[in-house]
């Protein structure tokens, strides 16, 4: 799924994210769900920024988080919206 396929009014709510939120966002459509610290090396942004582009896109339902199994003190994050054409 691609941003621009976003409907209202997520889309107007994606294109008011900063560059960083909207990056770490594409990374998970492009590359699946992924830890924080996967996300960080994938978009080579620091970790307390990843951390708080995925606390937001979590809270306005973008992308979804539970534990990851391999080691339990991690996060795993995926693309909440993915039926959407």
């Amino acid at each position: 799924m691609r941003p621009r396929a976003l409907p209202e009014p997520y889309r107007s709510q994606f294109e008011a994210y900063p560059p960083s939120a909207k990056l770490v966002y594409i990374a998970l459509v492009a590359d699946g769900p992924m830890t924080q610290g996967e996300v960080a090396d994938e978009t080579m942004l620091p970790p307390r920024t990843v951390r708080s582009a995925l606390d937001r896109l979590e809270r306005d339902e973008f992308v979804t988080s539970e534990r990851y199994i391999p080691d339990a003190r991690r996060t795993l994050f995926d693309v909440a919206l993915t039926d959407v054409t």
